[in-house]
């Protein structure tokens, strides 16, 4: 059910949106097309419940074309026609005239948010001159009734492009001009102006789309593709792999909530050319192969893009302040990084709370970031270096309140892998990992004030993959690379600078392993590959005890804390894991099931916002 037009009591909307029921709708729109005559058939389905398409209403004038909506109005344009036709999608009924389009093209393609629908390129109609070439991009407000006027241009003319937004910029990958093309564009959905190239679309042209607010899908094509990619809207580059269609699939609309794609088959793969009533199902936080969802009243081809109360280009309409959602050191971690397709995905757990992890946003680092470090203060998080695949000294950093998309915020000293990180609440530390050969560097850098990191001093010996963990006065690397697997302990102190001086031993030999940590004690959690957790005495010096076991053996996985509680997340044993288990710090015994990551992920790293070095000394 819509949440859109109630009135909510705020903590009520609030434990929606933190268990992500909250919606705007769901609803999604199949208007018009070829079958293979002109249709006037309007559908709808819900995204919530697999099943069937039951009938909406019908076009003014039957028609293949294309459609866009806001979460409360949809539209559809004709092919060889300028009227523009729009239904209220909360309820059912016919179409009725919205305004006109600026010339009369056929298969063009559409993104929109809650104030602008996006048209671009196209064929001429009724004749094919100048054939496939319009590089035209116009736009309309949804609210309120009217014509389409002038955006700017594609950087190549174009008909049958997939296309979506995820409210903030628009995507149209791909298409046809006479050949296949691949070149991907991209706008600011706010402004107007020229497209710029974002990267490539490894399909075939007319794919079926859907999006999220994170990723623009891409799923078949003429003439034979099966295949289903993606794009990071955030992110400049190429499409990246999520699954497979069943059978072929172009010439069809979409649909989107936030977390489920639909595509409509739209050209049948047998017999050919005929008119599929096909509907597949994507999840939009796994990546997979699609699944059967239902059928339309009537199939039919012809008709693209998205049409849906809830897609991702819509925000969910309800933004509790800051002070309402979030208050800093509360217990929240995030975690970010490792292998595509997730590794530009952020997602938060509530430490205080058992539950599956939430999505936050995404990554400035891409969908491929493995071994980057991390390391955080009461206020925000910092993803340090990795693997992209080839080394990077990217720092990027987001604020715990803020629930959206990490920055820029420097460079490391060198581009390194495997690094790991420790903090007091004002300084972040990072600390050994690979570039080339195994480092021993120690840097730092301010939390406050974005930019470069500073050289702090050396760890005991070059080290890859240690763990991290901070009192409030010290910070401390535990096992690693050197380059064997090694058991011992270095430690700094936080508010100065210099080289790391021997701790003790952990238990036995590790690499991967994850920390965390109280005001008094650190954990080491798991390795390549164990269960074994043991801990240490911060404020002292010696040898590790041991403390108890995880739930599952595993190395190269998160790990974050608050002062009582310690996580481990994720990981790979060696395939990756969506575990999540806890222990109760100041005890000892094993780990307790706590639920599952947002995404499958290993090779990643968490930071939390109120873990041991953030506690009064």
């Amino acid at each position: 059910m819509s949440n859109s037009g109630k009135i909510w009591d705020t903590r009520e909307a609030y434990k929606q949106i933190r268990a992500n029921t909250w919606s705007l709708g769901s609803r999604g729109l199949f208007m018009g097309g070829s079958a293979p005559s002109a249709s006037s058939v309007i559908d709808f389905i819900d995204l919530n419940h697999t099943g069937n398409a039951v009938d909406f209403g019908d076009l003014a004038t039957a028609g293949a074309g294309t459609q866009a909506s806001n979460h409360t109005r949809a539209i559809h344009s004709r092919v060889g026609q300028t009227p523009i036709d729009y239904v209220t999608m909360a309820t059912k009924g016919n179409a009725a005239d919205f305004g006109d389009m600026i010339d009369s093209y056929g298969a063009d393609a559409s993104a929109s948010n809650e104030t602008r629908a996006c048209y671009v390129g196209g064929y001429s109609v009724p004749t094919f001159s100048p054939g496939w070439n319009i590089n035209r991009i116009e736009y309309v407000n949804l609210p309120t009734l009217g014509n389409m006027a002038d955006f700017g241009d594609l950087t190549q003319g174009r008909a049958n492009s997939a296309a979506g937004s995820n409210g903030t910029r628009g995507i149209f990958a791909g298409g046809y001009n006479g050949g296949t093309v691949s070149n991907t564009d991209y706008i600011t959905m706010a402004t107007t102006g020229n497209a710029i190239d974002f990267g490539d679309l490894a399909a075939g042209f007319a794919p079926l789309a859907s999006n999220s607010p994170i990723r623009l899908y891409c799923a078949g094509g003429q003439p034979g593709s099966t295949g289903i990619n993606y794009f990071t809207f955030s992110t400049l580059g190429n499409s990246l792999v999520w699954g497979d269609l069943p059978v072929k699939g172009a010439q069809g609309a979409g649909s989107a909530s936030h977390t489920r794609g639909i595509f409509q088959m739209g050209e049948a793969a047998s017999p050919l050319g005929a008119a599929s009533n096909r509907l597949e199902s994507i999840s939009m936080t796994a990546s997979g192969n699609s699944t059967d969802f239902g059928d339309l009243t009537v199939g039919r081809q012809d008709t693209y893009c998205v049409a849906a109360q809830g897609h991702g280009g819509l925000q969910l309409g309800f933004a509790p302040r800051s002070s309402v959602t979030y208050m800093p050191g509360s217990g929240r971690i995030l975690s970010n990084g490792g292998n595509a397709p997730h590794g530009g995905t952020i997602e938060y757990t509530n430490i205080s709370t058992l539950g599956n992890g939430i999505d936050f946003g995404d990554s400035a680092g891409g969908a491929t970031r493995a071994y980057c470090g991390a390391t955080s203060n009461m206020t925000r998080a910092m993803f340090m270096g990795g693997d992209t695949p080839s080394k990077t000294n990217l720092v990027d950093a987001v604020d715990f309140a803020s629930r959206g998309n990490s920055f820029d915020f420097g460079n490391l000293t060198a581009t390194v892998g495997t690094s790991q990180g420790c903090a007091s609440t004002t300084r972040a530390i990072n600390a050994g990992g690979v570039s080339g050969s195994y480092s021993n560097i120690i840097e730092y850098a301010s939390f406050a004030t974005a930019g470069d990191f500073t050289d702090f001093g050396d760890l005991i010996s070059t080290t890859g993959g240690p763990a991290g963990a901070s009192s409030p006065v010290r910070g401390l690397f535990m096992g690693g690379y050197t380059p064997s697997a090694s058991d011992k302990i270095d430690y700094i102190t936080i508010a100065s600078t210099g080289n790391a001086i021997d701790f003790g031993n952990l238990t036995a030999t590790i690499v991967y392993a994850a920390g965390g940590a109280s005001s008094t004690r650190a954990l080491r959690m798991g390795g390549a590959t164990v269960n074994v957790i043991d801990y240490v005495t911060t404020a002292s010096t010696g040898n590790a005890t041991d403390f108890g076991d995880l739930t599952v053996a595993r190395g190269s996985l998160g790990g974050g804390s608050s002062n009582t509680r310690s996580i481990a997340l994720g990981g790979a044993a060696p395939s990756e894991s969506n575990v999540m288990d806890y222990v109760t710090i100041a005890s000892t015994g094993n780990a307790a099931d706590f639920g599952d990551m947002y995404v499958t992920r290993g090779y990643f790293s968490s930071a939390s916002d109120s873990h041991g070095g953030l506690q009064s000394s």
